[in-house]
């Protein structure tokens, strides 16, 4: 008798096991987003270093791949090229005039779109690397500063005694393209609340002199 009840226990155990086995395999995978909407600070390195803020959109074609739309500005994106400039302006300044000093700053406001590709398929891991590649327009707008002594002269450098006209190498705004490449890895926090911890590339094909960003931060966002 207890043999029998022993083959009879041992029975129903592997059965359940199997059985629970067999539902887990044919389970379906868990279901791919649909899309992902995003808030994003980063650091921005380039010739300079500085910060970057924007938003991210994204939305499946298939599975695995999305076409992403981001928007933002980077703080600074400056160039060599910039810098040299004012340097050779604050050059001449100090022929005539003591305590010359300058500052450089060009802004970069920008959109692209492209295309983000996951690289594991939905329902293998939580965590889910991705890469992406796209390209957009970039705003680049140059912001030189000129001191004499402490006051800023910039907006009185035509008048006496400075008689000097600032050129298109220090002043005005201008737009050019931009590549856009990078990825990332997105991590659950709740129900539909992610995080994105990102790398991204932005080579700017500017008239003067083209520019590379690297921006290294985090996003926070919606998925669904």
């Amino acid at each position: 008798m207890r043999l029998l009840f022993g083959v009879i226990v041992c029975t129903l155990a592997f059965g359940g096991a199997a059985g629970a086995q067999t539902r887990a395999q044919s389970a379906p995978p868990a279901a791919a987003d649909k899309g992902y909407v995003e808030v994003v600070a980063q650091s921005a390195t380039g010739n300079v270093t500085s910060q970057s803020f924007g938003v991210e959109a994204g939305v499946a074609i298939v599975p695995r791949l999305m076409v992403f739309v981001e928007a933002g500005k980077t703080n600074d994106v400056s160039p060599q090229a910039l810098g040299a400039a004012a340097q050779r302006m604050a050059g001449g300044l100090s022929q005539t005039l003591s305590n010359v000093e300058f500052t450089v700053k060009e802004p970069a406001t920008f959109v692209a779109a492209g295309i983000r590709l996951a690289l594991l398929p939905p329902g293998e891991s939580r965590i889910r690397p991705y890469v992406m590649g796209g390209y957009g327009v970039a705003r680049l707008q140059k912001n030189v500063r000129f001191s004499v002594g402490g006051t800023d002269v910039t907006d009185n450098l035509e008048q006496p005694p400075y008689f000097l006209t600032l050129g298109t190498d220090l002043k005005g705004t201008a737009s050019s393209g931009m590549v856009v490449a990078g990825g990332g890895v997105t991590v659950p926090v709740v129900t539909h609340l992610i995080l994105d911890f990102q790398f991204r590339l932005n080579h700017i094909l500017a008239e003067d002199e083209a520019v590379t960003v690297i921006r290294v931060g985090a996003g926070i966002g919606i998925r669904f």
